[in-house]
């Protein structure tokens, strides 16, 4: 677990801001490769997720520009997806079981299979 206090230098210097990047894993014909994408908020991101932008979401961060922090946000974004699901009362799309059964789907409650299928590094 990354401590909000650890200087990583994959965080960006310079003006007080909070960035979000989801890590998604893409197929090629040769290999499997982690990508990742930078997002201005959350609420495009899970936007996103719903709209299945994504290949295979594996986990989402957050950093912070200004205090130099980095905290792994995918819980509670899985939450939030299963919460909207829940309130509108439909099913949660098929194209994001995977993402929020690995991150436990609702804020903080942990699947026994969570980070199972994935092992993400931050360097």
């Amino acid at each position: 677990m990354l401590e909000a206090s650890l200087s990583s230098p994959d965080v960006p210097y310079g003006a007080d801001q909070t960035i979000f990047v989801v890590v998604d894993r893409v197929s090629g014909p040769k290999d499997i490769k982690d990508i990742r994408i930078e997002r201005p908020d959350v609420e495009t991101i899970i936007r996103e997720l719903f709209a299945g932008c994504f290949s295979d979401p594996v986990a989402v961060f957050a950093f912070n520009t200004l205090e130099h922090w980095v905290k792994d946000i995918s819980t509670e974004v899985a939450g939030e997806i299963r919460s909207r699901c829940d309130i509108d009362g439909t099913e949660l799309p098929d194209h994001l079981s995977d993402f929020v059964g690995d991150h436990g789907g609702r804020t903080g409650v942990t699947s026994p299979h969570a980070g199972s299928r994935h092992h993400v590094t931050i360097r």
